[in-house]
């Protein structure tokens, strides 16, 4: 997984990008909240994780944070702050403007690589949930497809789709739903077939 960093100070950043280096992360470091900003708008496909400065010259931790969760492509994004600052009110502030996590300068190197495992798992079960419902999506744009009205042959019980070609009403049902048959004969063509048999036997 990829993770972007932003700290002002070289050695804490050294200390970051070596720690997330030997945890098999891919590590984007930048040096400063304006450096980080302009990577998230010009990487393709912005890091879902990110550990950021609080204290940095021109745009700060908190103010990145405010931009992100303003931008559509990166509100998915798991922040968290690194922060001298340990008040309460300091704390809240951080939350507020959209970080999920923090850590207490100098970090803990155990502790930051709990919260990054926190931070991973929570994006993960992100990236199942929208998954799941973009499954759930395609369910149900194929039933609507199947309440609409259906051009159905009144001989044969063949179906229209729109490109104006025929199908067997299993094989169309099959493509829009993902439900398979299995065949069997139901009670009443079950009776119309032994009249038939025994018709033909002469009984």
């Amino acid at each position: 997984m990829r993770i972007l960093i932003a700290d002002d100070d070289p050695i804490t950043r050294r200390l970051l990008e070596s720690s997330l280096a030997q945890w098999d992360y891919e590590v984007t470091a930048t040096r400063d909240g304006q450096q980080a900003w302009q990577a998230l708008q010009r990487l393709g496909t912005p890091p879902p994780l990110l550990v950021l400065d609080w204290l940095m010259p021109g745009i700060d931790g908190v103010e990145l944070c405010r931009r992100i969760r303003q931008t559509p492509d990166l509100q998915p994004a798991y922040v968290i702050l690194l922060t001298s600052r340990g008040h309460r009110q300091d704390v809240v502030e951080g939350l507020e403007a959209g970080a999920d996590d923090y850590v207490t300068k100098p970090f803990n190197p155990d502790e930051l690589r709990a919260r990054i495992q926190v931070g991973v798992r929570v994006m993960k079960l992100q990236w199942i949930l929208a998954d799941r419902v973009k499954d759930l999506e395609g369910a149900l744009q194929r039933v609507n497809q199947l309440q609409g009205l259906l051009p159905i042959c009144c001989y044969c019980k063949k179906i229209r789709d729109d490109g104006n070609y025929w199908h067997q009403v299993e094989s169309y049902i099959e493509e829009h739903s993902g439900v398979h048959f299995s065949r069997g004969v139901c009670p009443e063509c079950m009776e119309k077939m032994k009249g038939q048999v025994e018709t033909a036997a002469g009984f």
